[in-house]
């Protein structure tokens, strides 16, 4: 393993401020929004809000995206399964959202993948209703990703030999997209703060101020040195997810629970041949599992039942991976589901909306409440739709009773694109043929730079010249190079070791952050002064 890079005290184009700076910053003015929770519902307020002009302050007691932001399976999907239920309208409006990140908003990060629903004899559907289930859904998208339809077994197997042949009578295919949720959270908060928002993470709320009788800001707590600060702002919005009736708690103690929680479990092996398409797999009439390439390996899920204990506790247990597999084993051969062949395992948090039944019957909806002291609470959403998200919470924001924020807002463009915006083969070949005279980047790490990066691995790219050591990777068996390390704590607020490990690098989903890894970061880290 390469020795640890030191780039002395160089910092990349756009460096983030020191956590100090940003506390000073926090504290001396008042904020006409301060949102808590840096998640997919709280990264995409706060950018949608500074590009309408507000003045947006966004905290988290944790990293950004650390908890379910960044558990998801990874998709960016209009929701085939919602056409049972008759949810049409919602099928087409995720489509049109899902069209805007893979060609508009973020197409370096949201990439095609197309999708095989086998139909085995005696299995919950039929060929016939699948094809007319996947030509509608592929309708609703305009066809954009071509026709849903019915194709062979033999079609199938070619392009996903670890299927499952055995019955196989044919096989439904239809097309959406995937992404790397972590590195869409990180490039949003970007976005955000290229808007105007001042931004912090590792900062825990322990309490609201008031302003007579009305919630008027937050005193917290920087969990990596002790410091405590406060901000004031003129509407404070809770996006904390998991945490969002811990919050209305501290507005209001005698606040009823307002939500109610699902966990979501999944499971990431090593993928032991080429898997050109996902699948999905049906295990009855109304749920089905995923089998998706990602990231070099093939991530299986999910699950979803109801969670009562405490959210930092969640966690994928024997049973969840005991289940994955078995219903993985629906539609993939035994060989490719072996438990040694585990690298990762992780378990999300899905906030619905309080209430009886079946959490996966449950409506995945966004819902915005508002607490005594004049708090917005928001819980729900998904990352296909959370730029749209974003905007019904402004209007939200807008007409909330008592703050005025209305004549403060101005129009915002329909779309805007994320920071690093690239066609990734395009990035990745200047990677290749902008070199020093006798350097070389292999091109497994700048195609792996140009899918997460986009246009700014250039900025990378400087790095590694300025100091070769950088380039070279961090674990001899993954792409992750030691100039996203830097990267990450120079310009993406990243200051543990999981911060890097988990959701600035593909390290941990890889099963490379051994405790080597890990003592060595570390001491990147501390050599630029993080914690």
């Amino acid at each position: 393993m390469a020795t640890i890079p030191t780039l002395g005290a160089e910092r990349t184009p756009g460096h983030t401020v020191s956590r100090a700076a940003t506390r000073e910053l926090l504290g001396r003015a008042t904020y006409d929004l301060l949102v808590i929770g840096g998640g997919i519902l709280g990264t995409a307020t706060a950018w949608t809000a500074a590009q309408a002009g507000l003045k947006v302050a966004m905290v988290d007691a944790g990293d950004f995206a650390g908890a379910t932001s960044s558990a998801s399976s990874k998709l960016v999907h209009g929701g085939l399964r919602y056409l049972q239920t008759g949810a049409v309208k919602l099928v087409a409006e995720n489509h049109k959202e899902r069209r805007a990140l893979a060609t508009d908003v973020a197409p370096h990060l949201v990439n095609p993948l197309t999708f095989f629903v086998p139909v085995y004899k005696g299995g919950p559907h039929s060929a016939p209703k699948l094809g007319a289930g996947v030509f509608l859904y592929s309708a609703l998208s305009a066809f954009r990703d071509g026709m849903g339809r019915v194709s062979t077994a033999a079609h199938a197997a070619q392009q996903v030999p670890a299927l499952r042949t055995e019955n196989l009578r044919s096989v439904a295919v239809y097309g959406d997209h995937q992404m790397n949720d972590a590195r869409m959270a990180v490039m949003t908060v970007r976005a955000a703060v290229e808007a105007g928002a001042v931004v912090l993470n590792h900062a825990e709320v322990t309490g609201l101020r008031f302003t007579r009788g009305r919630v008027t800001g937050a005193e917290l707590k920087d969990r990596l040195d002790g410091a405590e600060f406060g901000v004031d702002a003129r509407l404070v919005l809770n996006a904390t997810g998991p945490w969002v009736d811990h919050l209305r708690k501290l507005e209001d103690a005698g606040s009823a629970p307002s939500i109610r929680l699902s966990k979501g479990a999944h499971v990431v092996v090593k993928r032991r041949s080429p898997w050109r398409a996902a699948l999905t797999i049906p295990i009855d009439k109304y749920r089905v599992s995923f089998a998706i390439p990602w990231e070099d390996h093939v991530l299986l899920g999910t699950t979803d039942e109801e969670y009562t204990g405490d959210p930092l506790d969640v966690r994928a247990t024997e049973a969840d991976v005991d289940q994955i597999l078995s219903e993985a084993g629906h539609a993939i051969r035994d060989e490719h589901l072996r438990r040694e062949d585990i690298t990762y395992s992780f378990a999300g948090l899905r906030v619905l909306p309080g209430g009886p039944g079946d959490t996966a019957a449950a409506k995945r909806e966004t819902v915005v409440t508002e607490g005594r002291g004049g708090m917005l609470s928001v819980a729900g959403g998904k990352w296909t739709t959370y730029r749209h998200i974003g905007r019904v919470v402004l209007e939200k924001l807008k007409h909330a009773p008592g703050v005025g924020l209305a004549e403060d807002v101005s129009p915002i463009p329909p779309t805007v694109p994320l920071p690093g915006i690239g066609a990734p083969n395009a990035v990745a070949h200047r990677l290749l043929i902008d070199r020093e005279p006798g350097s070389r980047m292999d091109p497994l790490i700048a195609r792996h730079l140009a899918s997460h990066y986009g246009t700014l691995s250039f900025d990378l790219a400087r790095l590694i010249a300025e100091d070769p050591a950088l380039g070279e990777p961090v674990h001899p068996d993954g792409p992750d190079v030691w100039a996203q390390v830097a990267y990450a704590a120079d310009s993406e607020w990243a200051y543990t070791v999981d911060d890097v490990l988990r959701r600035r690098t593909t390290m941990t989903v890889r099963g490379l952050d051994t405790p080597e890894v890990r003592e060595r970061v570390a001491a990147f880290l501390a050599g630029r002064g993080k914690a």
